[in-house]
């Protein structure tokens, strides 16, 4: 069921996704966010409606360092620009619960 809400998030996410959007890229945000931009764990922060400026933000600042968390500095490490403007429109653009 997770999975079939990952692809139908992908697949009507709207035009902030109408280039094609590798799955790829959140493959490693899933175990904490979730798919669908939700996450199962107190503490890990949903990410799904967030505004994208805040989010591409974040992720730029886990990036270079800025932002301080151990496993968030490991995921976005090797991000380009272009992949952390993906990851941001992404999940910017699910429904917020």
């Amino acid at each position: 069921m997770k999975l079939a809400i990952f692809f139908a998030a992908i697949f009507f996410a709207g035009p902030a996704c109408a280039q094609p959007f590798d799955p790829e890229l959140i493959s490693g945000c899933l175990p904490c966010h979730g798919g669908d931009g939700i996450s199962r764990f107190g503490g890990v922060p949903n990410l799904a409606g967030q505004n994208e400026p805040y989010l591409l933000n974040q992720l730029r600042a886990f990036h270079t360092g800025k932002r301080v968390h151990k496993e968030m500095r490991y995921m976005s490490r090797h991000m380009t620009e272009e992949e952390m403007e993906a990851i941001a429109a992404y999940f910017s653009s699910l429904p917020a619960r």
